[in-house]
């Protein structure tokens, strides 16, 4: 029962960060697009699609590595860790193979994820140092 819950619990974290990654990435492209800058918002938007699907498969795969040897959880962990690699490996070869993609923004794109979640964490702790302050 209480893998069913934290399997609830993981998927919401990557809702929400997954769904603010990609709605923040859509709007800047869109806005870079309608400036002129096709491809730098087309390649922040391919890299923060596979930065999504990284952090989803990070969220997915954990649950496997329970309950083995120390040896089988780490072959499991690395093999993964290779899929993940070749994962993001993808939007830096489309945007170094094709010009639609900008390769420096890609890589922002890449690390949306880290991004928003530092942003989240930043402004919940900010708001709550300010209700501290009016308290005193």
């Amino acid at each position: 029962m209480e893998s069913i819950r934290e399997t609830q619990k993981n998927r919401e974290t990557q809702k929400k960060y997954g769904s603010r990654s990609m709605i923040t990435a859509i709007i800047i492209g869109f806005c870079l697009i309608l400036s002129g800058y096709a491809s730098v918002g087309k390649g922040l938007i391919l890299g923060t699609l596979f930065s999504v699907i990284n952090f989803v498969l990070i969220g997915e795969i954990l649950p496997f590595t329970l309950g083995y040897s120390k040896r089988k959880t780490f072959l499991i962990s690395f093999g993964f860790i290779i899929i993940r690699f070749l994962i993001m490996a993808v939007p830096l070869v489309l945007a170094v193979k094709f010009e639609n993609f900008n390769l420096f923004a890609v890589i922002p794109g890449l690390l949306m994820i880290q991004l928003v979640i530092f942003a989240d964490h930043l402004f919940r702790k900010l708001s709550s140092n300010r209700r501290t302050i009016k308290k005193a």
